[in-house]
Formats: structure tokens, C-alpha cells, sequence
């Protein structure tokens, strides 16, 4: 064999051996996502075979053990993008049911009306009675409890209605201050003994997530600099809901924003208030076309969140059964998502 042959064999050999795998007959991912789950979320085989038949794959990812969970979550949903904006945008039909108790989108300017049905477990007003600046069971600021304390006669037959239009006041007051504020209006939480500020809880958890000025600055920046107007349009609204979460049902105000784009549609929930469990939490959801594989996209979710309950003895105990029910959450989330998208 001469010189010139041996080497054209050698290079065809390191050719085969550095092309990335490919099951026969699959379409390879879109060039950013396959360079995404390669260096940082780090898929096997058995997690990318999966994908491309169709099932979901959820998986946990790096962050704080004492006080961070983070999931990855990817599908295949074999319809137009804009079926997803339009189903999220009717976010009151699209998170109703199951463990949805109840789930309204907030005008703007905010009503009072858009908070008619928000209620308070009664567990929570046993617990906001008694509850003091540094030792309450539910997530609340100095102030608000101060308001609720001057405000709500706690010994009369009506106790209870009294709260909730308080609370209800309180909801309208802080959206309006966020749209007006951004994150410097976040709250300060004064239920333990050090105060937490969610506007810092939140800028640390952006910063813990490096691939979001890699891949979504724009979103990124929308995040950290609202309301300021960023370069790329984006539409958001802000929406309400209680939900079954854990031992008790929780309130949480979410505020979504979604940017369109020719290559991806981006969309961010960032979580404003959560009345028990996280401080803050950020839910990135980006819908990929891929004309190869034909109509559809691949929804690929990140959630993080940070909270008070993972540290401490008892936390140590109970981080990784949180840890896995996050984890199998999104699976099952994702599989519900491509189902109902894909059914209608």
C-alpha cells in the first residue's frame, strides 16, 4: 500500500471515529440544541435515543443543593409553534384542572376584579392570626404583615373576608408596583430570622445560569431590566393561580414573556410571589423548529428554583426525594403538554 493510500485510509478512519452518533434513519438535532445537550446538559445515548422516538426526557441539573433545584426537560411536540403561544396566551384553559385550584390572568393596568377568586386556605389564615415578623409560616413581607394586623379585625365573625380583600388589595398593589418598579419592587420576605430579598434571590439565580447569556441574552436582559424596553419585542402578561404544590395549596403570581423569532420562540415565567416553599424560581421554555424532521418543535424547558425548606438537618434529609419529584413533575408536565397540544 503506498504512502498516499495509507494516510487517505487513517483519515477515514479518524473521520468515523470523532463523527458525532447518529441512530440510522434519525434526523441529527438543530446545530445550537445538539451543542446544548452535549457540553451542558450532557445526554447519553439512551436519554437522545429516547428523544428521538418521541417520549419525553427529564433530567436534573447542577445547582446549590441547600437551596437550588433545576430540571431539564426535553420533547418532540409534532405541531406549529403557534399553537403553543396560543394555548399559553388562554393561560386560564391551559392551566385549568388537576391540581390547577384555580388560575386567573391579571389585567393592565390590574383590577381588583382580576382577584374576585383568590381565597386563602384556612390553614393559612390560622397561620397569618398568629404569625410574627421572623417566625410565619407563609411567605410575607414586614409590612404586609403589619397591614394585615391594623386592618383585620382577627376577633370578629368575619375575620376571614376581612383578609381576603385585604390580600386582594395587597395582590393589586404589588402587581402594579412591579410594572411600575420591576424587580426593585420584589418582595422582602420577613417569615425567618434573616430577611430575604427576591430581587437578589433572582439576580443570583440568572446569574447561575450561564447558557442564558449564551444562547438567550435578549431574554436575559428582558428578565433583569424590566420594564425598561429591550431591542427585542416581547409580549408578556402576568397571571395568578393556586395549585396544589406539596402539603398545602399555594398562591403564586407568575409573570410570562414570550419572544418570537424566525429560529426560536423564547418563553419565560418568572415568579413574582409564592406564598409557601421558594423564594423565587424561573421556568425557560424554547420551542425549536427542525423542518427536517417536519411540522413540530422541540420544547425545551429549564426550571429553577431556589427555597428555604432544602438546608437545615431536616432538608438534608428530604432534598432528594424534592430533587426527584421535580424531576418526575416535568416528565409527566411534558408528557401532558404534548398530548394536549398534539390532540387538538
Amino acid at each position: 500500500m503506498s504512502s498516499a493510500l495509507k494516510m487517505l485510509v487513517v483519515g477515514l478512519v479518524m473521520c468515523c471515529l470523532v463523527r458525532p452518533a447518529r441512530i440510522e434513519g434519525q434526523a441529527a438535532f438543530p446545530p445550537r440544541l445538539e451543542e446544548y445537550l452535549t457540553k451542558t446538559a450532557k445526554l447519553s445515548a439512551d436519554e437522545r435515543a429516547t428523544l428521538q422516538r418521541g417520549a419525553p426526557v427529564a433530567k436534573l441539573m447542577e445547582g446549590d443543593p441547600a437551596k437550588e433545584v433545576g430540571v431539564l426537560g426535553v420533547v418532540w411536540i409534532a405541531v406549529p409553534r403557534a399553537r403553543y403561544v396560543e394555548a399559553l396566551n388562554d393561560i386560564e384553559r391551559f392551566e385549568a384542572g388537576g391540581g390547577f385550584r384555580a388560575t386567573k390572568k391579571v389585567s393592565e393596568p390590574a383590577r381588583i376584579e382580576d382577584f374576585a377568586a383568590l381565597v386563602l386556605p384556612d390553614d393559612d389564615v390560622v397561620d397569618l392570626r398568629s404569625c410574627e415578623v421572623g417566625d410565619c409560616e407563609l411567605k410575607v413581607s414586614a409590612e404586609g404583615l403589619a397591614r394585615m394586623k391594623k386592618a383585620v379585625n382577627w376577633s370578629a365573625p368575619d375575620a376571614k373576608a376581612q383578609l381576603e380583600r385585604l390580600v386582594r388589595q395587597m395582590a393589586l398593589d404589588y402587581v402594579n408596583a412591579y410594572r411600575q418598579g420591576g424587580n426593585a419592587r420584589l418582595a422582602v420576605y420577613r417569615d425567618s430570622a434573616n430577611p430575604t430579598f427576591v430581587a437578589n434571590e433572582f439576580r443570583e439565580l440568572v446569574k447561575g445560569i450561564p447558557e442564558l447569556a449564551q444562547y438567550l441574552p435578549d431574554m436575559r436582559q428582558y428578565l433583569l431590566d424590566y420594564p425598561r424596553p429591550v431591542s427585542r419585542p416581547t409580549s408578556s402578561f402576568i397571571y395568578w393561580q393556586e395549585a396544589e404544590f406539596g402539603l398545602k395549596p399555594t398562591v403564586r403570581l407568575n409573570h410570562v414573556a414570550i419572544q418570537d423569532g424566525d429560529d426560536a420562540t423564547v418563553v419565560a415565567s418568572k415568579q413574582l410571589y409564592s406564598s409557601h416553599y421558594f423564594w423565587t424560581a424561573l421556568e425557560l421554555r424554547v420551542l425549536i423548529p427542525q423542518p427536517s424532521r417536519g411540522q413540530g418543535f422541540w420544547f425545551v424547558t429549564l426550571n429553577r428554583s431556589r427555597s428555604d425548606g432544602l438546608s437545615g438537618f431536616v432538608g438534608r434529609i428530604i432534598r432528594g426525594k424534592v430533587r426527584e419529584s421535580a424531576r418526575s413533575g416535568l416528565e409527566s408536565g411534558l408528557t401532558a403538554t404534548k398530548k394536549h397540544l398534539e390532540a387538538r
